[in-house]
Parts: C-alpha cells; sequence; structure tokens
C-alpha cells in the first residue's frame, strides 16, 4: 500500500489515509436573521461528497467564533447554538461514510466584513451589511479596506472567550478535530506579523509578545475540548518579505519554527503549514505544483508532531512522494477536490490499484483512471 493511503493518528484518533479536505470558504451561509452563520443543505452535500469520494479528514471552512470575525457575511460561524445544531448531521452523515471531520475556527480581525472574492477585494460598505473591524493596530489592510479600530484588552479577552466557546459547540455537533487559523492574514496571524501588529504593549513589540495571543487562543481550545480531541494548527509559514526581497519587518520561516515549538509544548497535535496573506503589498512568485512543501519540511525539522503540507497538490505521485519522504505526514488537498470530489479513491486507484472506500453504488464506473 501506497504511504499516501495508509492512516495516520493523532491523539488516539486515526485517520484513514493522509489526502485530506482543506477548509475553503463557500460563502454559503446565511448573512443575517437567525439562521445567520448556519450550514445549509449545500454545505451537507458539499462536505459529505469529499467524504464519500475517499478523504480521510474533511475539514469545515473557516468559521467563525463571533460575528464580527466572519471573513464575509456569508460565513460559517460557532457563536451560537443554532450553528453547532446546524453542523450535527453534516458529521454525522461525514462520519457514516467513513471520514472523520473537522472544523476550522477564525477570527478574521482586518480582513473581516469583506466581499466575496468573485465580486473583487474589498470591505463590505456599511449600509450593505457591512460592519467595523477590529484588529492588533488601526492598520488597515488596503486602500478598498476600512480602517480596523486597535483593540483593547477587553476586545483581546473575548477573542479569546469567542475561540473556547466555538470550540465546545465544535464537540458537542460531533467534530473529530478542531483547527486554530492562524494563518493567511487573518487575527491571530495579524497579531504575529510586525506587519499589521504594531503594539507597544504586551501583545505586540517582541516575538514573544506578538505570539501571546495565539498561543493563548491555543491554551483555551485545548481546555475546551478535552485530551482526546486532536488540536491543529493552520499557520503561514512566511509573509514572502524575505523571499521577494522586501527589507521590512515581517514573518519569516525562522518565526514559524519557533512558533511551531511552542504549538506543540501547547499541546497542538499537528502544524498545517501554509503561507503569506498578510498583506496584498508583496506577491509571492507564481505558485506551483508542491510550492509550499519547502515550509511543511522546514517545521518538521524543529518539531516532533505530525505536519501537513497545502498548495496546488493534485497529482497522485507527488503527493505520495511528500508522504513517502517524510517531507509532510499528510497532504490538504483544495481545489483539486473542489473539481473532483472522488479525487482521494482516483489517486489511491492510480497508486494501489484500487482504492480502499468508493460507493458501492458507483461501482459500476469501476476501473477508475
Amino acid at each position: 500500500m501506497s504511504q499516501l493511503f495508509s492512516p495516520l493518528t493523532l491523539r488516539g484518533l486515526t485517520v484513514r489515509n493522509r489526502v485530506w479536505m482543506s477548509p475553503m470558504c463557500m460563502y454559503s451561509a446565511a448573512p443575517t436573521g437567525v439562521e445567520a452563520g448556519c450550514s445549509t443543505d449545500f454545505h451537507l452535500q458539499h462536505l459529505a461528497s469529499r467524504a464519500s469520494g475517499g478523504a480521510g479528514l474533511v475539514i469545515a471552512e473557516s468559521t467563525a467564533v463571533t460575528a464580527q470575525g466572519r471573513i464575509s457575511p456569508w460565513d460559517l460561524g460557532l457563536w451560537n447554538d443554532a450553528q453547532a445544531a446546524a453542523f450535527a448531521p453534516i458529521n454525522d452523515l461525514c462520519h457514516r461514510l467513513g471520514a472523520l471531520t473537522g472544523v476550522q475556527l477564525n477570527h478574521a480581525g482586518r480582513k473581516a466584513s469583506t466581499v466575496q472574492p468573485w465580486r473583487g477585494a474589498a470591505s463590505v460598505p456599511l449600509q450593505e451589511g457591512g460592519w467595523g473591524t477590529i484588529a492588533p493596530s488601526a492598520v488597515p489592510l488596503g486602500d478598498a479596506y476600512a480602517a480596523p479600530r486597535a483593540m483593547t484588552a477587553t476586545d483581546i479577552v473575548g477573542v479569546i472567550e469567542g475561540f473556547r466557546a466555538a470550540a465546545v459547540r465544535a464537540v458537542q455537533s460531533g467534530f473529530d478535530v478542531v483547527e486554530v487559523h492562524g494563518a493567511h492574514g487573518y487575527l491571530l496571524h495579524q497579531f504575529c506579523s510586525p506587519v499589521a501588529n504594531r503594539r507597544t504593549d504586551d501583545w505586540g513589540g517582541d516575538f514573544e509578545r506578538r505570539v501571546r495571543l495565539p498561543l493563548a487562543v491555543v491554551d483555551a481550545v485545548r481546555e475546551a475540548v478535552g485530551d482526546l480531541v486532536p488540536v491543529l494548527y493552520r499557520i503561514s509559514a512566511t509573509d514572502w518579505f524575505e523571499e521577494t526581497g522586501v527589507e521590512e519587518p515581517s514573518w519569516t520561516v525562522s518565526d514559524t519554527q519557533r512558533l511551531a515549538v511552542l504549538l506543540q509544548e501547547h499541546g497542538v497535535d499537528l502544524v498545517d503549514v501554509s503561507s503569506g496573506g498578510v498583506t496584498p503589498r508583496v506577491v509571492p512568485p507564481r505558485p506551483h505544483p508542491g510550492y509550499q512543501v519547502p515550509f511543511a519540511e522546514a517545521v518538521k525539522r524543529v518539531v516532533d508532531i505530525p505536519v501537513s503540507t497545502v498548495g496546488i497538490i493534485v497529482d497522485p505521485q507527488m503527493a505520495e512522494s511528500v508522504v513517502s519522504e517524510g517531507r509532510a505526514d499528510a497532504v490538504m488537498v483544495a481545489r483539486e477536490l473542489l473539481r473532483d470530489p472522488y479525487a482521494p479513491a482516483r489517486w489511491q486507484a492510480r497508486l494501489d490499484g484500487a482504492p480502499d472506500h468508493y460507493p458501492i453504488q458507483y461501482a459500476r464506473a469501476l476501473p477508475l483512471r
């Protein structure tokens, strides 16, 4: 059997393979009313079809821990019990299809209240349902974005409590795994990066103070979910300043390695390594298949817990080599799973001759190619 389709155990929980569905925003929740932030029939078929297609772990998209923390008005949430109840049938169906489920908890900070990506890159106007945003410092993301309000100590405590309460609801609704979103320029990444964090108090300045909030959130989530639930942390390995020759203070790979060690010490079970997102001023080199794998390798060199990679993972042979060579322990697959929910089954057919998990109702379509 290929290494890619061997099981991986996190904190006693065994995932059937190492091809996992990366969280991806769908912008399909109701923006207002009693069902705001609740998952819908769209999310049921979206997530369950990837479970049916053979993904080992299916992670629901960025899910806000407070209403103010949504990336957009159409984001999912876990800030109330109705949202938790809406997730329960999705988890139940995915489990019956053999997959484990996770949810990515997030606060978007200064990247909140934005339009859907197909409408461009800008804040939602207040008169169209947008809201005021908060961030480490009153530094806007860009010209098309409203300036955030610098967070008070009360705001910071509220965010930590939001993550804690959302983690409790995640477990109550049946999720097996909780991922903390600390990447892509959202609030926890904003605190880490001097690009967005200009504070001079206990929550900004040197490395130790800039990572204080992410670690406090991880501690709150770990306490909330208990000892049996794996906690993942998605991290941006770099702001891409160093790699593109921009000589300004930024978040770097060496910073990521330092934080990864601390995350392990604070009870994180897997580091999910991505990159970028804190500012549109710096554009990384054109992405290519596996372009973020070296960042995962850098993290693996300093921790003893599993590490996953993400970013244009579209070929089973490449994914197999990443895992079998020890460059990462799992691959997060994103757009390839949008194109084909049955990509994991198809990949295993190419690597091992036949998929382990494929609906009997679809057997007449075998063999897969």
